[in-house]
């Protein structure tokens, strides 16, 4: 038997009984054998097989990076090229969650330092050393609520991710965590009457976005002075705003959580994400994940360590604040070397072209009779009536090598022939009026 299969036919046979299947094969029977168009004829040799996935992959449609108009929750940017270089080190790339301390210094220090500036971005006191992606960080934020204020009732903007939302109560209902949703304004920001009609002595926590799903900007301070103030505000932010937006932590944000991707991270079919993840200093001990800490060795030397891991492979399971058991360390770093690449000024140069390039197509747009669905004050997003048939459009689009904006209707079924526009640094005056010709 292989050293690291260790389950014999017995014990294999014991497990497949207990979920009420016969054979291993029966896990995959969901999973179907061909693909439409695609199916492979038997008995091929290794060159002939190979021959034809080449030939099906080159069916694909490759985007270059200014005719990309597609945003919500994953953004293409330009990513320097000392990131990729420095991120790439073999030391960097196969090292393991440094447990010792004593040998890991250089992944503790790049963490540390991923923490720092991750506080200085959302203006808030201490970071954990990321999170799996910006949906599991929001769920671990609410949990944290939770457990702070013990109370079960959470209050979320509907204007939050799709994404987010689901996946916050698949995480929530299994523990009897009530998700309540609060409606959206005309503007597209949080609509106040619903949400002082929906707090009552068991909220916890309240969610909104800063922007939020639509590229709304919400008026953090005003939520904060609506709220009462043992609710916790739990904002969800996209990292590149913020090099021009007020922080957060500011506006009276009690947790800042969101998707790191942004920051020097390819898109890659969506992933992988990093989750960042920063609150106040006095619930760190409720923080979910770990925290990597600076020290002194006994000869003074400044050293680095692992600090407040309240996750369940250290301490007793029912006292752990989560059940995370790694993080996304190379993301982190990658996060860290792409913001001291860019520096405040860079990264708020980012911000700023992303503004430009979003609101000068919105302008064009409405010049040619394209409605905006919101009017309210948004980054680097809108969304806009695209016109009948939209979906069609955005595949012949597509043909011309232009991934244009996205249609809504497909995650939100009321947003009808309506699609959500993404601009960022990487769209020149050119991609965009070459998509506008398809208007």
């Amino acid at each position: 038997m292989h050293r690291y299969i260790p389950h014999t036919e017995k014990e294999i046979n014991e497990m497949l009984k207990e979920i009420g299947i016969n054979s291993i094969e029966e896990l995959y029977i969901n999973v179907p054998k061909t693909i439409d168009r695609y199916t492979l004829e038997d008995g091929k040799d290794e060159f002939t097989v190979k021959r034809e996935l080449i030939k099906i992959a080159n069916k694909n449609k490759v985007f270059s990076s200014e005719n990309i108009f597609a945003g919500a929750g994953i953004y293409t940017h330009y990513i320097p090229a000392i990131v990729e270089n420095l991120a790439n080190n073999q030391k960097f790339v196969t090292a393991y969650t440094p447990y010792q301390a004593e040998v890991s210094q250089g992944t503790l220090q790049a963490l540390f330092e991923y923490q720092t500036m991750m506080c200085e971005l959302t203006g808030m006191e201490v970071a954990n050393s990321s999170m799996y992606d910006g949906a599991t960080a929001l769920a671990e934020a609410i949990l944290m609520a939770v457990r702070v204020n013990r109370k079960n009732k959470v209050l979320i903007a509907s204007s939050i991710s799709p994404e987010y939302i689901q996946t916050s109560k698949t995480y929530c209902t299994p523990q009897n965590i009530l998700i309540e949703e609060v409606k959206w304004n005309n503007n597209g920001t949080i609509n106040f009457e619903d949400l002082k009609s929906k707090i009552d002595e068991n909220t916890t926590a309240l969610v909104v976005g800063y922007p939020n799903f639509f590229g709304i900007v919400e008026d953090l301070k005003e939520i904060r002075e609506t709220i009462p103030e043992k609710v916790m505000l739990i904002v969800v932010s996209e990292p590149v705003s913020l090099a021009i937006l007020e922080a957060p932590g500011k506006l009276g944000a009690d947790i800042v959580v969101g998707e790191g991707q942004a920051l020097g991270i390819t898109p890659n079919f969506g992933g992988p994400g990093i989750g960042f993840f920063t609150t106040l200093e006095k619930y760190i001990r409720k923080m979910p994940g770990r925290i990597i800490g600076e020290t002194k060795d006994v000869d003074g030397k400044i050293g680095y360590v692992m600090v407040l891991q309240t996750r369940e492979q250290h301490i007793r399971r029912a006292k752990a604040t989560s059940n995370i058991c790694s993080n996304h360390a190379l993301m982190a770093l990658t996060n860290a070397i792409y913001l001291s690449a860019m520096g405040p000024k860079g990264l708020r140069e980012v911000a700023k072209m992303s503004y430009n390039a979003a609101h000068y197509l919105a302008e064009k747009l409405k010049e040619k009779g394209y409605s905006l669905i919101f009017d309210g004050p948004f980054f680097n997003e809108f969304v806009f009536n695209a016109g009948e048939n939209y979906y069609e459009k955005w595949v012949e689009i597509a043909k011309d090598g232009v991934l244009g904006p996205i249609p809504l209707d497909k995650t939100l079924p009321n947003f009808k022939n309506c699609a959500l526009a993404c601009c960022t640094e990487v769209n020149t005056k050119e991609s965009i009026d070459n998509l506008l010709r398809h208007f």
